[in-house]
């Protein structure tokens, strides 16, 4: 449903003639006084001050109305619009065979994500992104869920976590133009990065952030527990999406115990990191989810097909609303006075 928020006036000089309701609420005082005075109504059938001033109340409200219109009101109406492409980004690290999540992290985040993406409309682009040592696109975004599910069922599990590599490919895949050199941040070089194109170099150049969850086009899905041990730091990354405007709902996967790893003789306990996974979500005002069982998992998914609209804020002048609430409350004060005493006022 639309939502009306701010209220701006195309001609403001016009709601100087406010000023003539406080006169003619005077004129009124004095008339009623007068009236009053003279004896003109009887003790026994004395009306309610209520309802004595109701038609005089309506008819000032009115005029209010039709002097705010006058001065041509727009309001700023947020229209719901949903994200057009998603990338989800999913942890495929050594951890996510824990099994503290049955049948194991990475299994039960496979089928929940299968189940969020059918409840996507048709119109939504989604593309895959797998984390492990490295990061890589296994689907880029299309519409075609075919081929979105089996690009999930493709991830497996590799040694390894590189989340901050994988928000990267993610962001520079919904965003090509954004400038952002992803296989230098990857590499962790500090050399300048150059282009043959200099038209783009200057676009580069000159970029300027955006307000963090501006972006209504695009979003990220970041599903993991939050560990990562290699490339480049996940909240530097998310630092990328924030100035571009793209939210990134962040999903923990995992229960707060965490579990025991054992794989060749040795064991590893492994827990969830939901700090950096919170506070990337909070930089880019996207949100953050803890799914503790498979359970919880569909659950958080579910949440997250409602949260993937952004309100999008278009300025529409709403001056015929107040020219018909004027008029009505006029023709009301006259009904109710030709009731109560066969004349208007």
């Amino acid at each position: 449903m639309p939502e009306i928020r701010t209220l701006s006036f195309l001609w403001p000089a016009m709601l100087g003639l406010l000023v003539v309701l406080p006169l003619l609420i005077w004129f009124y005082l004095r008339r009623d006084a007068r009236s009053t005075h003279t004896g003109l109504r009887y003790a026994g059938l004395a009306i309610p001050a209520s309802r004595h001033h109701a038609p005089a109340i309506l008819l000032l409200a009115g005029l209010g109305a039709l002097v705010i219109a006058i001065a041509r009101p727009q309001a700023l109406v947020m229209l719901p619009a949903r994200a057009d492409a998603i990338i989800l980004a999913m942890d495929a690290s050594g951890s996510m065979r824990a099994t503290d999540v049955k049948p194991s992290r990475l299994v039960a985040a496979q089928d929940a994500a299968k189940r969020f993406i059918a409840e996507q409309p048709s119109q939504v682009r989604i593309g895959v992104v797998s984390m492990a040592a490295s990061a890589a696109l296994v689907q880029s975004p299309t519409d075609k869920r075919e081929d979105i599910i089996a690009a999930i069922e493709r991830v497996q599990l590799q040694p390894g976590s590189a989340l901050g590599s994988g928000l990267v490919i993610a962001l520079v895949t919904l965003l090509p133009e954004s400038g952002i050199d992803a296989q230098r941040i990857i590499s962790g070089s500090n050399a300048p990065s150059y282009t043959r194109d200099w038209l783009r170099q200057a676009e580069v150049h000159n970029f300027e952030p955006v307000p963090p969850g501006s972006n209504g086009s695009a979003a990220i899905v970041l599903v993991s527990d939050g560990e990562s041990n290699t490339g480049p730091d996940l909240l530097e990354a998310g630092k990328l999406a924030a100035e571009r405007g793209v939210r990134v709902f962040t999903v923990g996967i995992g229960t707060t115990e965490g579990a025991t790893l054992s794989m060749d003789g040795w064991s590893m306990r492994v827990r969830m990191d939901e700090e950096k996974l919170k506070r990337l979500a909070r930089m880019t005002h996207g949100e953050y989810f803890h799914a503790g069982s498979a359970a919880d998992l569909k659950e958080v998914y579910k949440l997250l097909s409602g949260r993937l609209a952004l309100g999008k804020g278009r300025e529409t002048e709403v001056t015929a609303l107040f020219v018909a609430l004027g008029a009505a409350l006029a023709a009301l004060a006259a009904l109710l006075s030709l009731l109560r005493s066969n004349r208007i006022l």
